[in-house]
């Protein structure tokens, strides 16, 4: 676990620092989120959550390096995802962990590309 741990504080405090230009920026999370993913699956047990955390950002980050990425349905897709978070752990707790990992690995991936493009644009 310790291994996972590191990539992922490698992975926050890459995103805090870098300067590159917002498809760059987004390649680069691709490569750490693939590597993560990666690591989590081949470990298997409890690290599969870090695995559906990572996966599901797979596909945004790769629109997001090809040029594709468009800041009004980020913006839409954010709010759902907070709306299912929301909806999820209000009083009777509906979610389970894999689903719970997944959407906040959504919420994280459209909510740093909507930060970046705002700061690169």
């Amino acid at each position: 676990m310790n291994n996972l741990h590191t990539q992922y504080e490698d992975f926050l405090n890459e995103a805090a620092t870098n300067k590159e230009p917002f498809e760059q920026f987004a390649k680069t999370r691709l490569a750490g989120a693939t590597k993560i993913a990666q690591n989590a699956e081949q470990k298997g047990g409890d690290a599969m959550l870090t695995y559906h955390h990572f996966a599901v950002k797979l596909p945004i980050y790769r629109q997001a390096a090809e040029g594709k990425f468009k800041l009004n349905k980020a913006m839409d897709a954010l709010d759902k995802q907070m709306s299912k978070l929301n909806a999820g752990v209000r009083n009777d707790v509906k979610l389970r962990q894999v689903e719970f990992q997944k959407i906040v690995g959504l919420i994280e991936v459209w909510g740093e590309l909507i930060i970046k493009f705002h700061e690169t644009h």
